[in-house]
């Protein structure tokens, strides 16, 4: 390990250790430093400034700042640090790797963060060293989204206007006479937003896009099926705070007039909040922001990273995205929180237990931003599934059989919990308390979550299918399957659709049960409910049911997790619920290289309760082998060969 990567992994076992204190669940980032006279030189367009005039300019590298307006012809600038080789003659070109985000302020990422001298955003010092960016001839651009940073404008979160500044981006960062018009996209949770959106666009200079745990549908990030999640105000409030950071005192005076941009328009901070507050899906608001729906037939080779069982930016509509993506992917899918794929606990463990993020990385950028022969075959997908096991295959999900369960039906007291709670209370179970606010100012954006939602009270399960087996009417109802003949992976997106007499709010939850009684809840979603039909597709996952166990299914009040839910207090009958799910066999594996993620277990820690089964009234089958396409809609399985894993 050379001193650079020394640098880089100790930065982000801080970041771990953060995330395990619940003070950071963002990114790595270099500790501030202090300056020294000579080594604060502010850069410009034309006055490039090296490491050893100021010591944030990493190391074998050359930083110049640069403004050009958005594309959508409002006036908003832009800003770019951009980070090129040291030493590149005038004639040389290299291809560029382009972040695009609101973290890329000179005082801090999401606030100020103490530094003594400006200097460019060290957010992806990992990245950089943990590849050698620069002695492997690339160039480095950071560009603030509307509103941040050193760029003008109102803040417009995964929008049109923030579609503008990419497009802008990338056709700024291909025509610069430095640059061989090759460029690519890097970031994680916001700035791999923005990298799904470089996709969308379809501009013939992105040739590629790594984007490490997004939010592939902004509106599911703020509403769950009409039902507000907590940061439903909380993340408008931090990236309007993020927007005000007061930059650095020695940052040139286009900088500083720039971020001051919302002092003189205090409307966008009002504006940015109102959008927010727009609960229906179908509003033009939202629609202009579903990235999965508008990434159909789009084609630039994408590299994603998505823990299953991350509480930040969930995989939902991971696979309709996915399914409408038509270009080459590259994938690591598995059990671990929001992190990057380099990142380390303090004990040196990988948070996502594969080694080799940063030459796989690398390897993609060479491949198409390059044109070079990869050395290394990798698959196309590397996947941990719920048992800790690493595995590899062509495309996720891989599905043996798709089948369509009976549910049948039941009734539940939609009271947010009040009656379940009330029966715990008489057999002495108390509810945990709530989670404390993510961040120190209460604010939730992308890179600020709580590790692991409020769950349920210890014996809350079993005193319900108690209270359902003597016949009463609580907050929710179960149904159990016989117990599997053999393994079998429920892979995918579930999906569960039901008819429903009454109005309020329905919570549906899958739960993997141990033959001992106890139980894994592995996915859920909740969604508005009013009379009819209704269909709720959960999130994806990647759970290996072992044989002898039982899936059990929970339809109920919202009683668990941090929603903003308002209780209707009626009596919800449901009937002629249906269980859609796609199904893998573990038997036909190809091991690949990973070790268990140590996330995996805090999650099983928290989510695991007491569950006995109760009587079977399906079946879960193991299923005959058939490969689905994404391309093939999920239900029925067609007949044809499974694929096999390939670099």
């Amino acid at each position: 390990m050379n001193r650079r990567h020394a640098v880089a992994w100790a930065a982000s076992a801080l970041f771990t250790a953060f995330t395990l204190t619940g003070t950071l669940t963002g990114p790595a980032a270099a500790a501030p430093v202090s300056g020294t006279a000579g080594r604060a030189a502010v850069a410009t367009a034309t006055d490039p400034v090296t490491h050893a005039q100021n010591d944030r300019v990493p190391e074998g590298s050359v930083w110049t700042q640069a403004y050009f307006p958005s594309a959508d012809r409002s006036g908003t600038e832009l800003h770019a640090d951009v980070l090129r080789p040291e030493g590149m003659s005038k004639k040389a070109r290299v291809p560029v790797i382009l972040s695009v985000g609101p973290y890329f302020g000179h005082s801090g990422q999401t606030g100020v963060e103490g530094w003594s001298h400006t200097g460019p955003s060290a957010r992806f010092q990992d990245f950089i060293e943990g590849t050698d960016l620069f002695e492997h001839g690339y160039a480095f651009v950071m560009v603030d989204l509307r509103g941040f940073g050193g760029s003008t404008g109102c803040l417009d979160w995964g929008g049109p206007g923030e579609q503008a500044d990419v497009e802008a981006a990338v056709d700024w960062a291909a025509k610069q006479p430095w640059s061989t018009g090759a460029v690519g996209m890097y970031g994680k949770s916001y700035d791999a937003v923005t990298g799904l959106i470089g996709n969308n666009l379809d501009q013939r200079a992105l040739k590629a896009v790594v984007a490490q745990e997004p939010v592939w549908d902004m509106y599911q990030y703020i509403y769950s099926n009409g039902v507000p999640r907590p940061n439903v105000t909380g993340t408008a409030d931090a990236y309007n705070g993020i927007a005000t950071t007061g930059q650095m005192a020695d940052d040139d005076a286009h900088y500083l007039a720039n971020s001051r941009y919302e002092e003189s328009h205090p409307e966008c901070l009002t504006e940015n909040s109102a959008g927010y507050r727009i609960a229906d899906q179908h509003d033009e608001h939202w629609t202009s922001r579903d990235l999965a729906k508008l990434a159909r037939g789009s084609d630039t080779p994408l590299f994603v990273t998505q823990g299953f069982i991350e509480n930040n930016t969930k995989p939902e509509e991971m696979q309709e995205y996915l399914d409408n993506h038509r270009g080459v992917e590259r994938g690591w899918l598995g059990q671990w929180e929001h992190v990057r794929g380099g990142d380390r606990y303090p004990d040196g463990r990988l948070s996502m237990g594969r080694e080799g993020w940063y030459d796989e990385t690398l390897s993609f950028y060479d491949q198409y931003l390059k044109g070079a022969e990869p050395k290394v075959r990798y698959p196309a997908y590397s996947v941990e599934d719920s048992t800790g096991a690493w595995r590899a295959q062509r495309t996720w999900p891989v599905v043996e059989k798709s089948v369509t369960l009976p549910l049948g039906g039941g009734s539940y007291v939609d009271d947010g919990g009040a009656l379940a709670n009330a029966v715990l209370a008489e057999s002495g179970g108390t509810a945990p308390p709530t989670l404390k606010d993510p961040s120190p100012t209460g604010g939730w954006d992308m890179e600020h979550a709580p590790r692991t939602d409020r769950t349920a009270p210890e014996g809350l399960a079993r005193e319900q299918a108690e209270s359902q087996r003597a016949g009463e009417v609580t907050s929710s109802y179960f149904v159990w399957s016989k117990p599997v003949k053999r393994d079998v992976r429920i892979t995918g997106t579930p999906r569960i659709s039901l008819t429903a007499r009454g109005e309020g709010n329905v919570m549906l939850k899958l739960y993997d049960v141990a033959p001992d009684g106890t139980a894994v809840m592995f996915d859920e979603q909740v969604s508005l409910l009013r009379s009819g039909r209704l269909g709720v597709d959960l999130k994806a996952t990647d759970w290996t049911l072992a044989a002898g166990h039982v899936l059990a299914v929970e339809t109920g009040s919202i009683q668990t997790g941090s929603w903003r839910d308002t209780p209707s207090g009626e009596t919800i009958e449901v009937t002629g619920a249906r269980l859609g799910l796609a199904l893998d066999d573990p038997a036909d594996d190809v091991a690949t290289g990973g070790a268990r993620s140590p996330y995996l277990d805090t999650y099983l820690s928290q989510y695991t309760v007491r569950l006995p089964a109760g009587p079977g009234t399906f079946t879960v089958p193991g299923g005959r082998r058939c490969h689905l396409t994404r391309s093939v809609p999920r239900w029925p399985c067609p007949s044809g060969r499974r694929s096999s894993p390939s670099g």
